[in-house]
């Protein structure tokens, strides 16, 4: 357990942010409030460097635990030089009931005496934030900012679906045996004209043919606008015209989020991919069976490049719960997935990672039928493949290799006959 001379803490917030600092004996020795600002941050650096108790000291050798891992002033810290250390809240809020299981009060100066005491007490179980190239933040950021644009557009298109089976039913089975469904170009160009089922009855074979186009379809065009055309004509229950003209408004607002979402979600992905291939690392992560563009930025964006950051394979499989745990009390002892510690992006890429693999490597899927084999249920085999491809990542990292699949276990030959 690494010790220090002093401890500090911020409670941060929007406006005035309170720090800190302690000595090994738990006294505060100096505290401040700040700004968010250039001048602010500079302030409360000085705050920590005045109290210097030798010509050994340095500002830097002082962590800072916060309540978060983003943003401007944790930004601003690490720029500094500053060894910053996350604190989730929860943990925050269950070291204050520890001291004071009745007291309930909370106060910005005492969190942030609470927060470096923390690390005065516990810091062997806290990890600093890693130190990541510019590259690899910029990869977090923009991979972050994609999966919240996919969520959005399946906000969207779920919010879509349950408005078309009030005003036009025939548009949610239009297109339910395509790829994409109401995610097509030429699904969206069609409802955006025609959002009900009155307006889509109305339509000629040669204004579906043209939307067809517009979206970009060049294959079958006068065979499936015949089709849609069918399929719109046929009877059913519709509103009264006032309501149905409302909801189809409110159709087509939709279809715009929609589109927009989508719209984005493809830039971050192509912008993603674009960065992911500046890394020296990309070949690394293309080399293994079942990794693209942005499944490769994704992964290296929540990993990070500080090589100092996973000292072990089981390390690395652990942080993205590829590794179980053990629950032990008495006589009662189970082993079991790793749910809540654990990077949630991380786990949901690999596991989407493990299950592209089983069609693009042999020996993956060696791997996965041997779990089956054995009694694993389908998420259990692919959480094992999810840590043998986590250990295999570890050790091309850290030696700078790519993937051999030679150096896997190989499958066990049938028997003769």
């Amino acid at each position: 357990m690494k010790t220090w001379a002093l401890y500090a803490g911020i409670d941060w917030s929007e406006n005035l942010n309170d720090l800190a600092v302690v000595d090994r004996t738990g006294q505060v020795v100096a505290a401040h409030c700040f700004e968010v600002t250039p001048a602010g941050v500079r302030e409360a650096l000085a705050v920590i460097s005045a109290l210097r108790a030798s010509h050994a000291f340095s500002r830097k050798s002082v962590p800072v635990a916060i309540e978060a891992s983003r943003g401007l002033l944790v930004t601003a810290l690490r720029q500094h030089g500053q060894t910053v250390v996350p604190v989730h809240l929860a943990t925050v809020a269950r070291y204050r009931s520890r001291i004071n299981p009745g007291n309930r009060k909370k106060s910005d100066a005492g969190n942030a005496v609470l927060l470096a005491n923390i690390l005065r007490t516990d810091n062997h179980l806290h990890r600093p934030l890693p130190r990541n190239s510019e590259l690899a933040e910029a990869l977090s950021a923009l991979t972050r900012a994609q999966l919240r644009a996919v969520r959005t557009s399946q906000h969207h298109y779920l919010q879509l679906r349950a408005q078309l089976r009030g005003v036009h039913p025939a548009a949610v089975t239009a297109w339910a045996h395509l790829n994409g469904r109401l995610f097509r170009p030429e699904a969206r160009e069609i409802i955006a004209l025609a959002p009900t089922s009155g307006s889509a009855a109305c339509l000629t074979r040669r204004q579906i043919r043209d939307a067809l186009e517009r979206a970009g379809r060049i294959r079958l065009l006068d065979a499936e606008a015949e089709r849609l055309r069918a399929l719109f004509q046929a009877k059913t229950i519709r509103n009264p015209p006032l309501v149905e003209d409302a909801l189809g408004r409110e159709v087509r607002a939709t279809v715009r989020l929609l589109s927009e979402a989508s719209a984005t979600a493809n830039e971050f992905a192509d912008a993603a991919g674009e960065l992911f291939t500046q890394h020296p690392q990309h070949p690394i992560y293309l080399s293994f069976p079942g990794v693209g563009l942005l499944t490769g930025a994704r992964l290296l964006a929540e990993l990070g490049d500080d090589p100092n950051r996973f000292a072990t394979a089981k390390g690395l499989a652990a942080y993205a719960g590829a590794r179980p745990f053990t629950w032990a009390s008495g006589s009662a002892r189970k082993v079991m997935h790793r749910r809540v510690a654990a990077n949630k992006r991380l786990a949901a890429y690999g596991n989407y990672w493990a299950f592209s693999s089983l069609t693009h490597s042999p020996v993956c899927r060696a791997l996965y039928d041997r779990r089956r084999a054995t009694g694993d249920r389908h998420t259990a085999a692919l959480r094992r493949l999810r840590a043998r491809l986590l250990a295999s990542l570890h050790h091309c990292l850290r030696h700078g290799e790519e993937f051999d699949p030679s150096a896997w276990p190989r499958a066990p030959e049938p028997p003769p006959g």
